[in-house]
């Protein structure tokens, strides 16, 4: 796997994908059971955006830094900006360092919750235990995710979060590992969440991921941000998320922030959707 996240970390993707993962953290958090949050590809943790992979690509400009420039955030976004500029130390103009999901989850967990991390590429999962050194709240596994919520699933704890986030290097493949490894962690965990992120360039890519997910038997969400009309395999148009047993009202919670993040990160050819795939 070739993947390096570094390359786009802070883009309009991060911040669609790091503000659903803090809005489904906030839910947990409102009952004082402990959680359990699953991270499948967790990535290095934290990101240098003055390195030469960000450096050359430059989509933090297009992405979170858009946000840090914005006045009058919805609460979520204004949320996930204090978050990303907390862990960056910088408390005004642009950041130097951008959290993965790890980290900003880190910051939601509780004495008693825990968090499991699964990351392959050696390099990266050492970045990332160096990330969370000295916090026993999280374990990082270097493993592979998708095999990891065959093993690791369910944890002690009740209730949870599993984020799928893969890179999508296997193209179509890439949805058939994912439905494979949901149909077994379903088994095992039945009643957590489950957020799968999906790159989207041509719709026709995602349409049988989305009609496998309506007989999942589980209330299924959409949430999706384009940047551009998703008619080119060429370029990433914009992304999205399936949220599988998500919190109650949660769609509410998106829609008062989607909008928004539309506005300040998509050309005028972008949009956005919500729609239920499956509610009962």
């Amino acid at each position: 796997m070739n993947y390096r996240h570094a390359f786009h970390a802070g883009n309009f993707a991060d911040v669609f994908k790091h503000t659903l993962l803090i809005g489904l953290l906030e839910a947990l958090r409102a009952k004082p059971a402990a959680f359990c949050y699953v991270d499948t590809h967790a990535g290095r943790g934290l990101y240098d955006l003055r390195g030469e992979e960000a450096t050359r690509t430059g989509e933090a400009a297009d992405g979170v830094h858009r946000l840090l420039a914005a006045d009058a955030l919805p609460a979520a976004l204004r949320d996930y900006v204090e978050r990303v500029r907390a862990l960056d130390g910088n408390t005004a103009g642009e950041i130097v360092r951008y959290p993965g999901s790890p980290l900003l989850a880190r910051t939601l967990l509780r004495e008693q919750d825990r968090a499991i991390l699964c990351e392959l590429q050696d390099e990266e999962a050492a970045a990332l235990r160096q990330a969370l050194h000295g916090d026993a709240r999280c374990a990082v596994h270097r493993r592979d995710g998708y095999a990891a919520l065959k093993a690791l699933l369910p944890p002690p704890q009740k209730r949870g979060l599993v984020l799928i986030d893969p890179p999508f290097e296997a193209q179509g493949g890439e949805y058939a590992a994912i439905q494979n490894a949901l149909g077994e962690a379903f088994k095992r965990w039945p009643n957590a969440i489950y957020a799968v992120w999906y790159p989207i360039k041509r719709r026709e890519a995602i349409v049988p991921f989305h009609r496998w997910l309506r007989g999942a038997g589980a209330e299924v969400l959409v949430a999706e941000l384009l940047i551009h009309p998703d008619d080119s395999p060429l370029r990433l148009n914009g992304c999205g998320a399936t949220i599988v047993n998500p919190p109650w009202q949660f769609d509410r919670a998106i829609e008062t922030w989607l909008p928004t993040a539309q506005r300040l990160l998509a050309a005028e050819a972008g949009e956005s959707r919500l729609e239920w795939l499956r509610r009962d």
